[in-house]
């Protein structure tokens, strides 16, 4: 919890995120939501951000987000669920898509219909590798015990997406895969991959975060939402990692619990530990 938020202007905020989440629909002012929280918009705009690591427009827009997934999805046409998301027009959707879903609103809800993902499946130290990648960059890079696994995982996300599969690396995919394979090795500490992710502001923080924790290091989830200004925020910032499709490129294997335990991660805990193992290792023999 934010060290200066009394328990009572923590509960207040609480009860402010659940009335954006039951009245996105409507249009929400920070006036209107400070006056909720018996606040000043000065006041109620930093504690909300202290305590959920984002501000009180991206909560609006990350729970409209949310809603318009997944009524994407579930509805029989794109215009009605960007205006049950809480959307005042279509058009602004279609000018933030590419920030908010990756595509627009039609192609995520056909599951990436008119999207071209390039895939490549290869063996490494840690399993089945899959990357796969847009016109943009790395959308997916997984690890799991078979090729099949991996593949299904993909379009489980990408279930109408044009996913074309190589056998061999091609490029750039085969750049991509001997960059990690030398991270693997230990010969290329840093991956400046591109990537084609889609996430909500406060995910894009932490991975953000997580970005720049050297290689070798470790921290915990606690002291990555002090890093993102978020002190309150531990459980979000494990939620977030949890999120991470791009193994290695965003290092959530770099993050533990408080008590030194290796908490979750998403491929498999004995991957974690061979990835904390193998970059302490090389970090060692760089020092000597």
């Amino acid at each position: 919890m934010e060290k200066n938020l009394t328990s009572g202007a923590v509960e207040r905020i609480r009860d402010v995120c659940r009335y954006i989440e039951e009245h996105h629909d409507e249009p929400l002012t920070i006036a209107q939501l400070a006056s909720l929280a018996a606040m000043s918009r000065f006041h109620f705009a930093r504690s909300f951000r202290a305590l959920t690591g984002v501000t009180p427009r991206d909560y609006v827009n990350g729970v409209r987000t949310k809603t318009l997934k997944a009524g994407l999805r579930a509805s029989g046409g794109v215009d009605a669920a960007i205006y049950d998301a809480g959307y005042g027009s279509s058009s602004r959707v279609y000018e933030r898509s590419a920030d908010r879903l990756g595509m627009t609103p039609g192609q995520y809800r056909r599951g990436g219909a008119g999207v071209e993902i390039s895939t490549v499946c290869v063996e490494t130290v840690l399993g089945s590798m899959m990357i796969g990648a847009t016109n943009r960059g790395i959308c997916f890079l997984q690890f799991g015990d078979s090729p099949e696994a991996l593949e299904a995982q993909l379009h489980r996300e990408y279930s109408s997406a044009r996913i074309e599969r190589s056998s061999k690396p091609r490029p750039p995919l085969d750049a991509w895969v001997g960059a990690v394979n030398r991270y693997l090795k230990g010969e290329q500490p840093d991956l400046a991959l591109p990537l084609d992710i889609r996430a909500t502001a406060f995910q894009l923080r932490v991975w953000k975060y997580l970005q720049g924790i050297p290689y070798g290091h470790l921290q915990s989830y606690a002291e990555v939402a002090k890093g993102i200004g978020a002190p309150g925020s531990a459980r979000a910032v494990a939620q977030a990692c949890g999120k991470n499709a791009v193994a290695i490129s965003i290092p959530c294997h770099r993050i533990v619990r408080g008590d030194g335990n290796l908490g979750g991660y998403r491929w498999g805990l004995h991957r974690k530990r061979v990835l904390i193992d193998l970059e302490r290792a090389h970090r060692t023999a760089r020092q000597s």
